[in-house]
């Protein structure tokens, strides 16, 4: 038998049965490792053709999460997005979108409870009220007038 035979079975049998990594930083329940076809996990070659057009797929849609942060758009919505294309072949991106996924649940949880939503409407009221007497007070200060002077 050949190492690339060999290697093909071993990737076989990890797919077959449910491609746990075995790594202590996995958690539990979580299944890691690559969600391609099995006829492209058969052909080393053709399964590292699949990883590059998966992460150059992901780096696109990362990329563009990126430049839509400081623009009109959902830029961090798209970073996911990209994460979870990368998820669907590596196991780093795998680990990090279930740590995401986690911290967003755990701050949802937080954001939940009574003390901190009376903490955070008391503070919106507060916030809404200085923006406003500072409103009034340039509204009373200068009028309706732009503060610069355009002449036509």
């Amino acid at each position: 038998m050949s190492a690339e035979s060999d290697e093909r079975s071993g990737v076989a049998a990890t797919a077959a049965r449910g491609s746990v990594t075995g790594d202590a930083a996995a958690p539990s329940g979580l299944v890691l490792g690559s969600r391609a076809p099995d006829f492209v996990k058969r052909w080393r070659t053709l399964h590292l053709s699949w990883q590059v057009g998966v992460f150059v797929v992901g780096f696109a849609v990362v990329v563009t999460g990126v430049i839509m942060l400081p623009l009109p758009g959902p830029g961090w919505l798209v970073i996911f997005a990209g994460m979870a294309i990368w998820a669907t072949e590596f196991v780093w991106a795998q680990l990090v979108l279930h740590w995401t996924k986690r911290k967003v649940t755990e701050a949802a949880q937080r954001a939940l409870d009574p003390k901190v939503r009376r903490r955070n409407i008391a503070l919106t009221a507060v916030g809404l009220v200085v923006v406003g007497v500072l409103g009034g007070v340039y509204l009373w200060n200068f009028g309706i007038e732009m503060p610069w002077k355009i002449d036509q």
